[in-house]
């Protein structure tokens, strides 16, 4: 399969925001409680917290996190998560009908996100909660001193404020499953009154609002309208979800999900657009995917259990066991942010640790890498900087959710900091290795300084405590400079991080 691409130095999307591969830890099964924080596990520190796990995920670079939900938001008091743990409340979460014993709480999170070097950003109940505890919330984060909230946070042993400045509006509010759901009306107006209370505390903090909860629920997209009608003015990003499945086990479908999330993205991009030009603004909102990531291996048997058992405590839930198709769909899924980086500048895998997540940590032993790790830990890594338009010539597909989709899948970024290219590329093809002709236009090109590559795996195999590499990136071959231009040989299902050291001298010209 012949295949060709250009790009040119002048045809940037926008900056990447480093926050495009953030992530996502909630209150839910085993993602805090034996996963972040498991006392008396022999990786553990002096708090309880899993030194292994952290290790994983400071290699890769996570830039901010959201906490603490997530649908467990909705019904979730900050309060009880703070001060002496012997006499903090043990809640039933009725998000996930399980225990919450609020050992981890704000202070506990803010000590875990520091040791990752991750900047939180914090979601407020909007679900049952007021204006008032949101208000409250932040006086006792972001305050430094002499109020009753922040003075609270002092006799805590916090001193220093957290400063945290990603604040979100509550959690999936369109949703009828949603702890305290609302009309569109009703949320965007409370979404615009909270917002405007915290900025009234920080003008420089941001918040998101709810989005929809998926581009398949009936009231998309017309609730993203409605709700920045309310309140478009004072807030900086919409939020979107969504989750990805292959149950038909038909992989083509699959991997054509990336161009409908594409769609997505775009159908949001002119709704904002279109409010915008409504209300004669003046300010921009952007989109924050702040939930992404596959989950369908186990979906119908999570959601059956949940619904069977008796307040559990920290139960396995949603504890998806990840294989090498899942892994390429992410690196496609990955290319697709990086290419709709002018919209969206905060993307949050969801989630991070054990619930559909690319680290698992079993109770008592390892903590280990799924599959999906490696291609967000590439593009964490590797897709700093600015996005590149790319143009490519390669053969087609038509499938259930999309038409006419490249068996090519390719985003480029240029990071000046470092003088590098970086070419990501997914072969989407079932049996074909694709010969790729890259122009690049603007470069000096000096030679190839990476390449990354993950292939030759059956579809369905997957990491394992004790297997935990068995799927990982190793280096690749056939890729090489000609000139100003990138020739690579791509075998059929694989996906591909090309690095390019670029002409120091040439760059500044």
């Amino acid at each position: 399969m012949k295949a060709y691409a250009a790009v040119h130095r002048d045809f940037r999307i926008s900056r990447i925001d480093d926050r495009l591969y953030a992530a996502f830890l909630e209150h839910m099964g085993r993602a805090i409680y034996s996963g972040i924080y498991e006392p008396g596990h022999p990786a553990a520190d002096g708090q309880g917290f899993r030194q292994d796990v952290l290790q994983l995920v400071r290699d890769l670079n996570v830039p901010a996190i959201r906490y603490p939900g997530g649908n467990f938001v909705s019904a979730y008091d900050w309060k009880d998560g703070i001060g002496a743990r012997a006499e903090r409340p043990v809640r039933l979460d009725l998000a996930w009908r399980s225990l919450e014993t609020n050992q981890i709480g704000i202070n506990e999170f803010g000590d875990w996100a520091r040791m990752a070097g991750i900047e939180m950003m914090l979601a407020v109940n909007l679900g049952t909660g007021t204006l008032q505890d949101a208000r409250e919330f932040m006086e006792y984060t972001n305050h430094p001193a002499g109020t009753q909230w922040s003075d609270l946070r002092r006799t805590h042993g916090v001193e220093k404020p957290y400063n945290v400045k990603m604040w979100c509006l509550g959690n999936e509010m369109d949703g009828p499953w949603q702890v305290g759901h609302r009309t569109a009306h009703d949320y965007g107006r409370v979404a615009d009154e909270t917002s405007k209370a915290l900025k009234a505390f920080d003008p420089s903090i941001e918040t998101i609002v709810c989005g929809s909860s998926n581009d398949e629920m009936p009231t998309y997209p017309e609730w993203e309208r409605v709700v920045l009608e309310e309140c478009y003015e004072n807030v900086d990003y919409i939020s979107l979800h969504k989750y990805f499945g292959n149950n038909s086990r038909d992989t083509l479908n699959y991997f054509g999900k990336i161009e409908q999330t594409g769609r997505y993205i775009q159908a949001i991009g002119g709704t904002i657009d279109y409010v915008k030009a409504k209300k004669r603004a003046k300010n921009d909102v952007y989109i924050c995917f702040d939930e992404w990531n596959v989950w369908y291996h186990q979906r119908a048997e999570d959601k059956a259990r949940v619904k069977a058992w008796d307040w559990p405590e920290a139960p396995a839930l949603l504890e998806e066991t990840y294989n090498f198709e899942d892994a390429l769909f992410v690196g496609g899924l990955l290319n697709e942010f990086i290419r709709r980086s002018d919209r969206v500048k905060i993307a949050c895998i969801a989630q991070l640790v054990n619930v559909i997540a690319p680290i698992r940590a079993e109770r008592g032993g390892p903590a280990w890498r799924q599959t999906i790790y490696w291609p967000y830990q590439m593009a964490s890594l590797y897709g700093r900087g600015e996005a590149l338009a790319v143009q490519v010539d390669a053969p087609t597909y038509d499938c259930r959710v999309a038409d006419d989709v490249s068996y090519l899948d390719i985003a480029v970024t240029h990071d000046p900091k470092v003088h590098m290219l970086t070419v990501f590329v997914l072969n989407r093809h079932l049996n074909d290795t694709a010969e790729l002709e890259l122009d690049i236009t603007g470069f000096s090109l000096r030679a190839v300084a990476l390449h990354k590559v993950m292939e030759g795996h059956e579809l369905r195999a997957t990491n394992s405590p004790d297997a935990p590499d068995r799927i990982a990136p190793v280096d690749g071959a056939g890729a090489a400079v000609d000139g100003r231009q990138l020739r690579a040989r791509l075998g059929p299902l694989s996906y591909h991080v090309i690095r390019l050291q670029l002409d120091e001298t040439a760059e500044r010209t």
